[in-house]
């Protein structure tokens, strides 16, 4: 392969839900990734925060399990979830345009890793943040996230 057609081909990671039912693929070419601290990603992990990682919604596909993907919440915010399961997979966000993919579910290494942690101004009080990554009370640019 020459190097012309190397730089052409995009790099696919997959991911899966726990009990393997649901399978996605999604380029490799996010637009960030971030530490979500805010309080409905906390209840919808279970955990202190959420890694998501930011890409357009054309570059995301479920390859099994359309079926079995389990949609919670209104148009601009929707968490879809394994049914079988109950992994929470992705958010489909800014009315459908893009996806927040929970880095978690990733089988591949992305290229990208988190670059901050966002909405601290409600992070866990039980949590302390022991990285040296940037803070911000809300999102770094509204639009970006």
């Amino acid at each position: 392969m020459s190097d012309r057609q190397a730089s052409n081909t995009k790099r696919k990671l997959r991911g899966a839900c726990q009990c393997g039912s649901v399978t996605y693929e999604v380029d490799d070419e996010f637009a960030f990734a971030v530490n979500c601290h805010c309080s409905i990603c906390r209840r919808a992990t279970g955990a202190a925060f959420k890694p998501l990682a930011g890409i357009e919604i054309g570059k995301l596909r479920v390859s099994t399990g359309r079926d079995d993907i389990k949609t919670i919440g209104a148009n601009g915010w929707q968490d879809q979830r394994c049914n079988s399961c109950g992994s929470f997979l992705f958010a489909v966000v800014r009315d459908g345009t893009f996806a927040h993919i929970a880095m978690g579910t990733l089988l591949d290494d992305p290229t990208i890793r988190p670059q901050a942690h966002i909405f601290v101004g409600s992070k866990a009080p039980w949590f302390t943040i022991t990285d040296t990554l940037p803070q911000y009370d809300q999102h770094i640019v509204a639009d970006s996230v």
